[in-house]
C-alpha cells in the first residue's frame, strides 16, 4: 500500500517536533523514531528544506545545518513555528463549519454520546466563527448525500440494536437488496459508510452511505459478529485479478486515493500500481476517467475491456453528434 501525502505530511511535522526537542540526531535514529527507512527520512528533510511560511523567501523556509546533514546527521536550524498552536482565520473557520454541518446530515446515525460532541463541537466553532457563519449555506447539510430517511433509518437500527434490509447500489450500478446487522458509521476518502454484517456474505462489508437508496429497520435483532481490527479500512478483495496500470506523473492522486496493492516509481516521474480488481465496472470508470495519463495496462485483456467500453460509449453519441452537425 504506497503512502498517502496525508500521512508523510503528520510524519514531517512530527519531525519537526521531534527534532526541536532533540540535536543532532543521526538519521538512522530519526527513521527508528518514526517507522521509515533512512532513505525517507532524507527525502523528508530535502522536502521540509524548501517548505516554509507564506513568502517563501530563504528567511521564510526551514532551515538544517547543511555540514551536519552531509554527516548524516539531522540538526534543526529554523522550525518557523511550525508546531505552534495556530488560530483559524475567518475562511479556515468557515471551512470547518461547512464540514461540520454537512455532518448533521447523519446525525440520526449517531449514538448520543457522538450526537453531543457533534452539537458541542458545531457550537463552539460556530461562536467562534461569528459573523461569518452566516456565509455558509444551510443546504450544505446535504453534501454528505444521505438520504434522510435512510439516515433516520441507521440510526435507529444503531441505537436499537436491530438488523437492516437495504436497497444499495453498488460500484457497478447494479441494485441490490440485503439484510445485515449494523456495527457503526465510518468515514473514509471523502465518503461515509455503514460498516455491517451482510447475513448473505456471512461477512463484513462496508455500504457507502449515498448509494443506499432505502433502509428499512427489521424487527429481527442485530446479532454480534466478530470483526477484524482493521474492520474500519477497505482492503481489495484478494480474490480479484491482479491489474498493473502505468501512469504519468500528473496521475499521482490514483496512487493516495485508491486501494492498491503496490506502487512502483520509474524513470521520467511515471509510476505504477498494481490494484486487486473485483468489479471490472469499476476501473473501466478509473482508466477512462484517466485516460490521457494512462500509458499501460496489463494484463491486455483489460486494455482492451476499457477501450471497447469507451468506443461503444462515443458510438452512442454519434445520432446525437450527426442531428447536431446536420442542423449546424
Amino acid at each position: 500500500m504506497p503512502e498517502r501525502a496525508s500521512d508523510r505530511l503528520v510524519r514531517m511535522l512530527g519531525m519537526i517536533a521531534y527534532l526541536e526537542r532533540h540535536e543532532d540526531v543521526p538519521v538512522e535514529q530519526v527513521a527508528a523514531q518514526f517507522g521509515v527507512t533512512p532513505e525517507q527520512v532524507m527525502a523528508d528533510v530535502d522536502t521540509l528544506w524548501v517548505t516554509g511560511t507564506p513568502g517563501y523567501l530563504p528567511d521564510d523556509l526551514i532551515d538544517f545545518d547543511a555540514s551536519s546533514y552531509e554527516q548524516g546527521v539531522v540538526r534543526l536550524t529554523e522550525g518557523r513555528g511550525v508546531t505552534r498552536p495556530l488560530r483559524l482565520g475567518p475562511r479556515e473557520g468557515v471551512a470547518l463549519l461547512a464540514a461540520l454541518r454537512s455532518l448533521t446530515a447523519l446525525r440520526p446515525a449517531l449514538d448520543a454520546e457522538r450526537a453531543a460532541a457533534l452539537d458541542s463541537v458545531l457550537a463552539k466553532v460556530q461562536a467562534a466563527t461569528g459573523d461569518a457563519a452566516a456565509g455558509v449555506p444551510v443546504d450544505v447539510e446535504l453534501q454528505v448525500g444521505a438520504v434522510p430517511a435512510v439516515a433516520a433509518a441507521i440510526g435507529a437500527a444503531l441505537t436499537g440494536r436491530r438488523r437492516l434490509r437495504l436497497r444499495y447500489v453498488d460500484a457497478s450500478d447494479v441494485l441490490t437488496e440485503r439484510d445485515v446487522d449494523p456495527v457503526r458509521l465510518v468515514s473514509q476518502d471523502e465518503h461515509s459508510y455503514l460498516l455491517a454484517w451482510s447475513l448473505a456474505a456471512d461477512a463484513e462489508r462496508k455500504f457507502r452511505v449515498d448509494r443506499i437508496v432505502e433502509a428499512t429497520v427489521l424487527d429481527a435483532p442485530a446479532d454480534d459478529h466478530p470483526l477484524a481490527d482493521d474492520a474500519d479500512v477497505f482492503q481489495p478483495d484478494a480474490s480479484g485479478e491482479l491489474v498493473t496500470v502505468r501512469l504519468a506523473g500528473r496521475a499521482r492522486w490514483v496512487a493516495e486515493s485508491v486501494p492498491v496493492e503496490r506502487t512502483r516509481e520509474l524513470a521520467d516521474g511515471m509510476f505504477e500500481v498494481d490494484l486487486r480488481v473485483v468489479q471490472p465496472a469499476w476501473l473501466r470508470h478509473l482508466l477512462v476517467q484517466v485516460a490521457d495519463e494512462v500509458i499501460d495496462v496489463r494484463p491486455p485483456h483489460v486494455a482492451q475491456d476499457t477501450a471497447g467500453a469507451a468506443r461503444a460509449a462515443l458510438e452512442a453519441y454519434g445520432p446525437l453528434l450527426g442531428t447536431t452537425t446536420g442542423e449546424a
